[in-house]
């Protein structure tokens, strides 16, 4: 074997080839990182819904053929020029939002996001995976669905070599956004009631989330009954179905909670479901925060909705400085602060990711982790 970094590795992947049609699995070429990129030795990956939302919506909003997958931990096999913040053999967790410390958005406080984000949500000229002579895109800038990949060092965290990569690898997304978007985005306080809707894993993280920031009411809202016991697990207080209910939901929580909750947070990416979380909010200080992805529809709402001083706002990566963030969450993860494990119903290898794709199409898994390679 040459040293590493300097040679092309041939690895097997999940390639999406086009939309709506199953992944195949691939040998692909990933090339040796080139300036401040870290290769990657993928050992776990997990679905999430953003990569259903992709292979769904298709060539609207992104190009194939492309490597899915962006909730990921792995180990460092080699770095390019300029990176010295990795060494081989550091576990790691990619990420698709950047932290490159220097930007304005960077060196706000009041912002998570980044002007140098390689995460985009593809990038297709700065690729280093290959396969048949073809460029594959890298989605959101990781495509963690490959033995290997190659990843700007902005968009990497190092996490304690003490982790399970087979379970941390959940917080390089949903844990992250859902439980981030009640504590950093609507800032939930003690004593106050909040209203989650969609119990995925992001919804379920948030319900973690307001109760991690002490609220007396958390109502859970999700269309599966089955979903209850979960969601009660990470401290949800009450549930409501709302096939249940003649009424709109909006109008329901109204009267369960004296004209409306003080935090809503909707974890689906729906824009009708968006709308009810802002409408179940209590006029005066109402927060309401959009957590679930969705780019193919507009937003509506009346205006007095807004006027009568309800704020509606949104929160990528739940508030968290990217990298900080991944590390803050590992060591609460580490100390035993937060749930982890219990997101995860089902165990696969990289062969059967259509399989966890029909669980997760199916709404029967929360997370189904993926093991891509031996540590």
């Amino acid at each position: 074997r040459d040293i590493a970094g300097k040679h092309v590795i041939r690895c097997k992947a999940a390639v999406a080839w086009e939309p709506n049609k199953p992944l195949v699995i691939e040998e692909i070429e990933v090339a040796p990182p080139q300036a401040n990129e870290v290769r990657i030795k993928i050992v776990a990956s997990s679905l999430c819904r953003s990569d259903l939302y992709l292979l769904r919506e298709g060539k609207k909003d992104f190009n194939f053929p492309l490597v899915l997958g962006h909730e990921a931990a792995g180990i460092v096999e080699s770095v390019g020029p300029g990176v010295t913040e990795f060494k081989q053999g550091d576990k790691v967790i990619p990420i698709f939002i950047s932290q490159c410390r220097e930007c304005r958005f960077c060196k706000s406080p009041k912002t998570n996001l980044c002007d140098n984000s390689v995460g985009k949500i593809t990038s297709e000229p700065d690729s280093r995976l290959t396969c048949k002579g073809k460029k594959l895109i890298q989605y959101m800038g990781t495509s963690t669905f490959s033995e290997y990949t190659v990843v700007n060092q902005n968009a990497v965290a190092k996490v304690d070599p003490a982790a399970p990569l087979d379970k941390v690898c959940l917080l390089g997304c949903g844990i992250c956004t859902g439980y981030g978007a009640a504590v950093n985005t609507a800032k939930v306080e003690p004593g106050s009631t909040c209203a989650v809707f969609g119990l995925g894993a992001v919804g379920l993280a948030a319900v973690m989330g307001c109760k991690a920031a002490g609220a007396k009411r958390i109502i859970a809202v999700d269309t599966n009954p089955d979903k209850f016991d979960k969601a009660k697990e990470f401290g949800a207080t009450e549930f409501v179905n709302p096939n249940d209910h003649d009424k709109p939901i909006s109008q329901v929580l109204s009267d369960m909670t004296s004209g409306g909750v003080d935090y809503s947070l909707e974890c689906i990416g729906n824009v009708g479901v968006m709308r009810s979380a802002l409408e179940s909010c209590v006029k005066g200080w109402g927060i309401s925060v959009i957590v679930g992805f969705t780019n193919v529809h507009d937003l509506s709402t009346r205006p007095v909705q807004l006027l009568l001083g309800r704020t509606w706002t949104g929160s990528a990566f739940g508030g968290f400085k990217s990298k900080d963030g991944v590390q803050q969450m590992v060591k609460a993860y580490m100390d035993k602060k937060i749930k982890v494990d219990e997101f995860i119903t089902h165990n696969l290898t990289l062969n059967e990711v259509n399989d966890a794709i029909e669980l997760l199409k199916q709404g029967k898994s929360i997370r189904t982790v993926m093991r891509i390679s031996p540590e």
